[in-house]
């Protein structure tokens, strides 16, 4: 058979530990040969975004604004531990956070439904989509470690000179101090890939944030949304059969309980981060959890929800065997894929995404399954593989299809 055809390169970002073994499995054995891949390659790794300064995270970003559609595989975000294991010049900040501020984008992350794996709340039937807030906050903070006793303030200075000042504690000894922002900009821009997203894939949409005790800060978040809403999506919703509402964060998290799932919750930034793991590990691993972030210029970067895998990282380097979990990682592939093809009308490039989620999902159903999915499974005498093989048993399902 002949190779599948790009026009348009995807902007490949390359990353770290486990999932950068898996990430070279799953272009050797489900991806090169079948098709004639087009990337413009990036090397996200920590050693190399160390020999950088970084600068290789801006540049894949900047390469994504270009070509449209980017797939990213999982990174290491720094902390003490790693600035000592990789000798880094710097704490280098998360490759996620810096990509998302770049491209002012929002993160969609959805669990991958597949039988035999039930969530753990019974009444779930449908994937929720988790819409994460991809700038600011705790992600963009300023801290302060106060060592005595003193007054602390929040300023505001405009560029009149004119300040804004309160007092945020008169400290009587030691403490701590954090400062995060928003914008205006940022949260529009947020609401409208959230309501967007709505509309695209007919689910309600539900929006949280604590605006009871944040009466200014989350407050600001729910206006903004309502005012956008009322103004430009409302008719479309109607129009849709779908529906928008706003609650407080606690309300949310207890109405999704009792939920059959099937809709888009949007989050604040940490809220999602917490909130799409919750979810993810309820449906039935972290490992199976698409993540995509959409620009409000309709820009795309996929990527798997989840972490590095060090501990099994670490076994592989020792010559050990592993049972790593590669479902979201392929997914991050089909979906770049898939969006690539819709973009520039090459119908063989989404039938091909199509069928190799179709094979990867029909794998695990007939019983070969990785370590993390055996342990929860319902399905009877199923076969657990290590991580090579789990991949080139794909292969063969999509072979067979």
């Amino acid at each position: 058979m002949a190779k599948i055809q790009m026009t348009t390169p995807l902007v490949e970002m390359d990353g770290d530990e486990m999932t950068r073994i898996l990430w070279q499995m799953i272009k050797d054995e489900l991806l090169l040969p079948f098709i004639d891949l087009k990337t413009e390659y990036y090397d996200l790794g920590l050693v190399h975004r160390n020999e950088t300064n970084d600068q290789v995270t801006i540049d894949s970003a900047e390469a994504t604004k270009k070509y449209g559609v980017a797939v990213k595989c999982a990174t290491i975000t720094p902390n003490a531990a790693r600035m000592t294991e990789y000798n880094l010049k710097e704490m280098w900040k998360s490759p996620n956070g810096t990509i998302r501020a770049a491209l002012d984008g929002t993160v969609f992350r959805a669990p991958i439904v597949v039988k035999g794996i039930e969530p753990c709340v019974k009444n779930w039937k449908k994937p929720i989509t988790l819409a994460r807030h991809a700038y600011g906050d705790v992600y963009k903070n300023t801290e302060i470690k106060v060592p005595k006793a003193g007054k602390a303030e929040l300023v505001f200075t405009d560029e009149d000179g004119n300040e804004i000042r309160e007092l945020i504690h008169n400290f009587a000894g030691p403490g701590i101090i954090q400062g995060i922002h928003n914008t205006d900009k940022s949260i529009s821009s947020f609401a409208r890939a959230c309501f967007n997203y709505a509309l695209d894939t007919k689910q309600d949409l539900w929006f949280a944030t604590k605006d009871t005790i944040s009466k200014k800060y989350d407050h600001n978040f729910k206006d903004i949304f309502q005012e956008i809403y009322d103004a430009e999506y409302k008719d479309r919703f109607e129009a849709a059969g779908i529906e928008y509402f706003y609650t407080l964060i606690d309300d949310a998290v207890a109405r999704v309980m009792k939920a059959k799932g099937g809709f888009i919750w949007a989050c604040k930034n940490y809220d999602g981060d917490v909130m799409s793991d919750m979810v993810s590990s309820a449906f039935g691993s972290l490992a199976m959890m698409t993540s995509v972030l959409v620009s409000p210029s309709g820009v795309y970067e996929y990527e798997a929800a989840h972490g590095t895998v060090q501990r099994h990282y670490y076994k592989h380097l020792n010559g050990e065997e592993t049972s790593t979990n590669s479902v979201a990682t392929i997914f991050a592939w089909t979906g770049a894929l898939r969006k690539r093809g819709e973009l520039d009308g090459i119908s063989e490039l989404v039938e091909f995404a199509d069928k190799l989620e179709k094979a990867t999902l029909s794998t695990i159903e007939s019983g070969r399954m990785t370590k993390d999915l055996a342990l929860i499974t319902s399905l009877k005498d199923v076969t657990v593989l290590n991580s090579e093989n789990f991949i080139k048993e794909i292969r063969k399902t999509f072979e067979e299809m």
